[in-house]
């Protein structure tokens, strides 16, 4: 049997991955100072307290994890000729990789189903968007990501007792699942079978959203306001595209197809890329963000909030 599996990443290449190191270093700085930043002014203002900056600051935690679980043992890889880690371990990088990436994919169609209610019924936004569903809707996207993505490692167990040698920069489950010998049929199968809800439906989900929040915005009379909404919703679909483009590309392709290097960089996309833009997209250019950054830093606050360890979910203020 297995104990320990072999991390290939670009160790043929060792030029492309000293440039792997340094863009990735600097990636991964960005998405903590970034997602960290947001959290900290969204529990410190309470002008924040709101809905949208509610699923803003579980983003920017499950990002936080997400990129954390991966990138900096695919640092230290670079440096090391032949980078190895125990079957366990490896394990538990995968399936946490796996829950938290599908927590984001439910959780990236709760904020559209937020900005739909927002711009399609702004009159009903907080009756609609009160504080009992939204604790329930991210409640909901992490229960349902943890029992797509841990229970089934109970019912479908996976053995390894041939090859060990994994072509990836880290333990991506379509690379470590084709090293399996036991159940290969049943777990491919399950794979392309759980990509459909998690991937697939919410990104459907997104772009109908999307397309009434556009069909609303034309109906703006101010043409400075169609303009402003459209770069916002813009924005956001790059970002969403991004994720689910290159998440789809590689979870809904058989799995007996060799790993190339293209399925690794197109990896870092989804998986070190959109958290380092997310806070970029969908927060710090708001001007209340913005506000609330400057009010943060004059008062002080930033210190008392950084030392008090915050919880993962920011409470949210009663409303009116």
């Amino acid at each position: 049997m297995v104990t320990e599996f072999i991390l290939v990443g670009l160790s043929d290449h060792p030029r492309a991955q000293k440039v792997l190191f340094c863009l990735l270093l600097l990636v991964y700085f960005v998405t903590l100072f970034g997602n960290g930043l947001m959290m900290v002014v969204i529990i410190a203002d309470s002008h924040l307290h709101t809905p949208m900056y509610f699923f803003l600051s579980n983003l920017s935690s499950i990002d936080i994890f997400y990129t954390s679980s991966s990138v900096p043992q695919i640092l230290v890889n670079c440096f090391i000729a032949r980078a190895t880690i125990p079957v366990t371990n490896c394990l538990t990088q995968m399936y946490c990789g796996l829950f938290l990436g599908m927590t984001e994919c439910f959780l990236l169609a709760v904020m559209a189903y937020d900005r739909f209610a927002a711009v399609c019924h702004p009159l009903h936004y907080t009756l609609i968007m009160n504080n009992r569903l939204c604790i329930s809707l991210v409640a909901s996207s992490w229960i349902v990501a943890f029992l797509l993505a841990v229970v089934p490692v109970f019912f479908i167990p996976v053995s390894f007792c041939g090859p060990n040698i994994i072509n990836h920069f880290s333990c991506e489950s379509q690379a470590v699942l084709k090293l399996g010998c036991s159940n290969a049929r049943i777990n491919e199968i399950f794979s392309i079978a759980r990509a459909i809800p998690v991937l697939v439906v919410p990104f459907l989900f997104i772009m109908v959203t999307y397309i009434r929040i556009g069909q609303a915005v034309l109906k703006i009379r101010s043409a400075q306001g169609r303009s402003k909404a459209f770069s916002t919703c813009g924005s956001h679909l790059i970002v969403v595209s991004i994720f689910y483009g290159s998440a789809m590309f590689m979870y809904l392709q058989p799995q007996g197809r060799p790993t190339s290097d293209r399925d690794k960089l197109i990896s870092v996309l989804y998986g070190a890329l959109t958290p380092m833009l997310n806070p970029m997209i969908y927060s710090l250019r708001n001007k209340d963000v913005k506000g609330a950054v400057y009010r943060l830093i004059a008062s002080g606050e930033w210190v008392v909030v950084v030392v008090t360890i915050p919880p993962p979910f920011c409470p949210l203020e009663s409303n009116p």
